[in-house]
Parts: structure tokens; C-alpha cells; sequence
């Protein structure tokens, strides 16, 4: 289980500001639906420039909200070059720390407060574009954003910024170019250093797969789904298939398919393996249950 501390699991559970900002001056939207992360966050500023109101929308984990919850705490009262100045450390920092494997969420943090910022600077014309060469194709992630968390972060192995910035954790096809870019930037600290780390230590037994791919339901994609009155829950496993079935709203949404692939799947081949393939239980999801968490 993840240890997450006091401070982030108040904000995922009393999230502050949430919702959209009726005519905002600044608006920021990065990640994706199908990378199982999305982010909108806008704000108002007051007569003198400084933000006067934040809100956020989230599609993601505990930390996900709870990243994004703290973040609209942070930079009110701030004027924009102030905020600007923000890290993904620095939010990390205020929530006492994340785990390794959620600091990709800061770094979405980070990255929409200066789409947002961006966006106001540019009259609303500007929206958050990727720059630079996409080396990991799986979820997006550019040559530009690696060399940046590598650089803020300090970060020596694929495994960490697989950590911070997802890159390298889909298929793991890139992850030699990633071990490229740390070299480039790390120079003589990963000399003669094994930069690429297994994804998982180890085969999975049975029973640990099963384990594991509960707990990332409980934990990644339950918390996502119920943001939208949605629930999932675990039917069986059958080798490399996991038969979930949707629940609440998940049960009658026509983006049911979508979900279940670019969502679900998603995140069970990233914190799990990547051989995992997902599908519904449409008969179950039809009878009355009593869902255990």
C-alpha cells in the first residue's frame, strides 16, 4: 500500500477548491484521459495581479486530487511571476512528501499551473502544447519534459523518471533513449552505473498479481471512477485477463469501452504488467452485489 501522509490524504478527502472558474484569466489542461491523468486548473486574478481564486478539475489517483487540491492553495495570493517559481518539489514538500512512484503528479501540477499562466499571458490564445522530440510514445512525454524533472529532480535511473514523468513505463521500448538523456545530463554520476531498473523486481506469482492489481484498482482507478459516480470492481483473473465490471454511472455511460481501455487497462499494465488486458463482465454488472473495498 502506498504511504501517503495526513496532509494529502485530508486534501483527497476534503478537496479544496474543485470545480471550474466562470470566465477565468488564465486556464491550464494537461494530461489525458488516456494516460489515466487530466488536469484543468484555472484561476482569477484581483486589481493588483495576484491570484485571487484557484480551482481545479482532476481525472486521476489520491494523489492526483490531492496534488492538485494543495496547489490551489499555494498559489493564491501569489502574483504570477511568484508562482511561476513554483516546483513539483515544492508542492511535494508542502504535502510532507509523496511516494515515489506518485511524484508524477506534482509534475502534472507544475505543468498546468504554467499552461495556465501561459494561457493568460497570451490573451487566451496560447493552449499547453507539447515541445521538442516525443521519446516515450506510450503516454506523450517529450525529450524536453525527461531533461527537465532529470534536472529539477536530480534523478539517475529510468525507474525515477518513469517515476516523476510516467516516460518509460508503457511498453518500454524508450527506455534505452532515457537512459541516453540521464547520461547526457548526469555525466560522470551514472558513469558505470546501471541507469534502467526492472519495472517489477521479480515474477509475479498468482496470488501477488492479484494483489497487486486489486490495490491499483483500489488505488488509482476507483478513486477516478467515483469522481464521476462511477465504481469498478474485480470479477477474476485469467492469466494475462482481468475481468472487471463497472458500476453507479460506469455501468451506463456509452464511454464505457473507453474506460475500460485507455483507462483501466492502462493503469493495470503501468503498475502491474504490461502484458494485462482488460475485459467486462456485462452479465455481472446487471446483478445486484455487495461490493467489498
Amino acid at each position: 500500500m502506498w504511504e501517503y501522509t495526513d496532509k494529502l490524504k485530508d486534501h483527497f478527502f476534503n478537496p479544496r477548491n474543485v470545480g471550474e472558474i466562470e470566465e477565468p484569466d488564465g486556464v491550464g489542461e494537461v494530461g489525458s484521459l488516456a494516460c489515466g491523468d487530466a488536469l484543468k486548473l484555472t484561476f482569477k486574478l484581483d486589481e493588483n495581479g495576484k491570484i485571487a481564486e484557484a480551482k481545479f478539475k482532476t481525472f486521476g489517483c489520491a494523489s492526483a486530487i490531492g496534488t492538485s487540491s494543495v496547489l490551489t492553495e499555494m498559489i493564491k495570493g501569489l502574483t504570477l511571476d511568484e508562482a511561476a517559481k513554483l516546483t513539483n518539489k515544492d508542492i511535494a514538500d508542502y504535502l510532507g512528501g509523496l511516494p515515489e512512484q506518485k511524484m508524477h503528479c506534482s509534475v502534472m501540477g507544475r505543468e498546468a499551473l504554467e499552461a495556465a499562466i501561459d494561457n493568460y499571458r497570451s490573451g487566451g490564445k496560447k493552449k499547453h502544447e507539447l515541445e521538442g522530440t516525443i521519446v516515450c510514445t506510450c503516454f506523450g512525454v517529450t525529450e524536453q519534459e525527461i531533461e527537465r524533472v532529470i534536472l529539477e529532480n536530480d534523478l539517475t535511473t529510468v525507474e525515477e523518471v518513469t517515476n516523476y514523468c510516467k516516460a518509460g513505463g508503457g511498453c518500454g521500448g524508450c527506455q534505452s533513449e532515457i537512459e541516453k538523456i540521464i547520461e547526457k545530463i548526469q555525466g560522470d554520476k551514472v558513469k558505470g552505473v546501471p541507469v534502467s531498473a526492472p519495472r517489477r523486481a521479480g515474477k509475479l506469482t498468482n496470488i501477488q498479481k492479484i494483489q497487486l492489481i486489486q490495490q491499483t484498482i483500489n488505488e488509482q482507478i476507483r478513486p477516478a471512477l467515483r469522481a464521476h459516480g462511477g465504481n469498478i470492481e474485480l470479477i477474476d483473473v485469467e492469466g494475462s485477463k482481468v475481468i472487471v465490471a463497472f458500476r453507479g454511472m460506469c455501468a451506463q455511460c456509452r464511454l464505457t469501452e473507453f474506460t475500460m481501455k485507455d483507462v483501466v487497462e492502462a493503469k493495470l499494465r503501468e503498475f502491474v504488467s504490461k502484458d494485462l488486458f482488460v475485459e467486462e463482465d456485462k452479465e455481472s454488472a446487471q446483478e445486484p452485489h455487495n461490493h467489498r473495498e
